[in-house]
């Protein structure tokens, strides 16, 4: 079952529980998606609505941040259960080790020795890494590698 239709089914699933606020994250996921179906005129496949969903959880935590920092708790628990909604359809993150272990891999396999292929490194590494580890954190743990 693809990704989208993961999404239709359990939007189904919480009209029939009158899961309100899981209803409308769903909802928001489903028009993110149509949204870019429309503007781009093409079919989404997995990947695509992987990164549609990667980019609305990074949303929800910067605006949970600032939130926070206005101490407006009560947006910041709406942010996070919509969070929480939004991860179950995303695959299971990576550990800290096996997150090592490609980037060792990667790294070896392009042969690169400075700062300067980090991007072969970072091509290699996005489509195994999207939707279950930070991009930002990678970065910072292959310049790490290289400075080491």
């Amino acid at each position: 079952m693809s990704l989208l239709e993961q999404l239709k089914d359990q939007m189904k699933v919480a009209m029939r529980a009158k899961a309100k606020k899981r209803l409308s994250t769903i909802r928001m996921a489903l028009a993110a998606v149509k949204q870019r179906e429309i503007d781009e005129r093409i079919t989404l496949n997995d990947d695509d609505v992987l990164a549609i969903l990667v980019k609305m959880v990074k949303q929800r935590r910067d605006a949970a941040k600032q939130f926070e920092d206005a101490n407006r708790q009560d947006l910041v628990d709406v942010e996070l259960q919509e969070i929480t909604v939004i991860e179950e359809f995303l695959p299971k993150p990576l550990t800290s080790d096996e997150i090592d272990g490609l980037i060792k891999s990667a790294i070896a396999e392009t042969n690169a020795t400075s700062m300067q292929e980090m991007g072969k490194v970072m091509a290699i590494l996005k489509p195994q890494v999207q939707g279950r580890a930070d991009l930002g954190k990678i970065s910072g743990l292959i310049k790490a590698s290289f400075s080491a």
